[in-house]
């Protein structure tokens, strides 16, 4: 566990650890829950980052020397009847560097909600 108070910066690195350097990283979503069981983070949790777009306004990502690294931060919060613990999870996405047609080049990528029908 790593102990941090309301509204203090939270900085995290992710880093890939392989020997080819034309690998690289990109942080597509992370979300916090009160809970460490995957299939919570669906019911209460708190969305960080997702499909590669800021949802949280305190988020920032950091330049990092090298592609397999990511660095970000985030004020810590509280979720609502004061959990003593969140658990965050992150999915990020490998890709080969300078392939712009892969995940890591494209972004922030808005999904479309489908429309209900009659």
């Amino acid at each position: 566990p790593y102990y941090v108070s309301i509204n203090q910066n939270l900085y995290l690195e992710a880093y890939l650890h392989s020997s080819d350097p034309l690998l690289q990283l990109f942080l597509d979503t992370c979300v916090a829950s009160p809970s460490p069981t995957p299939h919570n983070f669906t019911t209460k949790s708190y969305t960080i980052i997702e499909n590669g777009c800021v949802k949280d306004p305190t988020y920032t990502k950091y330049s990092s020397p090298h592609r397999h690294i990511v660095r970000f931060r985030f004020n810590a919060f509280q979720f609502i009847q004061s959990n003593p613990e969140v658990y965050l999870q992150c999915k990020l996405a490998v890709c080969r560097a300078y392939d712009y047609s892969s995940r890591c080049y494209k972004g922030c990528v808005h999904r479309s909600k489908r429309e209900a029908s009659s």
